[in-house]
């Protein structure tokens, strides 16, 4: 699956810093605020707005998500979206959006979800912000 479901205890902690309003991407089992877009809903399409959080899918249109984030908050609205990625330092989505956000890498590897390993890559914080775009 291309869905990773977000550990509570780490939303929590970025939660409390951040304070958000909207999750841009969940299902109803996942969803890490009290409004949120779900698949059907297609948050691509949605109008953002407040305090986002974004965990979104990390296939194919995770370029498309990121591209969305950095747009929308560069035009206004959002104030604020908080993306946790795979990073992927070699993809241009990465460089073509994430590199002009304020990038946190995590240490070590997060535990999506009710896995009991780690995933099998690196994960990072790529904040946009409405006053640093």
């Amino acid at each position: 699956s291309c869905e990773w479901e977000t550990p509570m205890e780490f939303f929590d902690k970025q939660d409390a810093v951040y304070h958000f309003d909207l999750d841009v991407c969940a299902t109803p089992d996942n969803a890490k605020c009290a409004r949120y877009y779900t698949k059907e809903q297609d948050g691509l399409v949605q109008p953002w707005t407040g305090r986002c959080w974004m965990n979104p899918p990390y296939g194919r249109t995770i370029g498309k998500w990121v591209q969305k984030a950095y747009e929308s908050v560069r035009g206004g609205v959002p104030d604020l979206v908080v993306c946790l990625l795979p990073a992927r330092t070699d993809t241009a989505w990465w460089h073509d959006y994430c590199m002009k956000g304020e990038v946190q890498f995590i240490r070590g590897r997060l535990k999506f979800g009710k896995a009991k390993n780690a995933a099998p890559f690196p994960s990072a914080l790529v904040i946009f912000r409405r006053d640093h775009t």
